[in-house]
């Protein structure tokens, strides 16, 4: 598993959406995302910790390489 990078919740949510998420719905600091019936919340923080971005990852199901590469496009 590649090393993951200090990143915002904002940074996050760009990421996923390249990777085909849309935001379903915001409460607070908190976004939902759906892509069909997978989902996942990110907490809109300056910075993710890295066991947050983990979790995240593991609750939408994307590969850490692929979001690393929807961080640089």
């Amino acid at each position: 598993m590649p090393k993951l990078p200090v990143v915002s919740g904002a940074e996050a949510v760009r990421a996923l959406e390249r990777l085909g998420f849309i935001v379903a719905r915001q409460r607070g600091s908190h976004i939902v995302m759906r892509l069909g019936s997978s989902g996942c919340v990110v907490p809109d923080h300056r910075e993710l910790k890295k066991g947050t971005l983990t979790g995240i990852l593991k609750q939408a199901g994307v590969d850490p390489d692929d979001f690393i590469r929807a961080l640089d496009v």
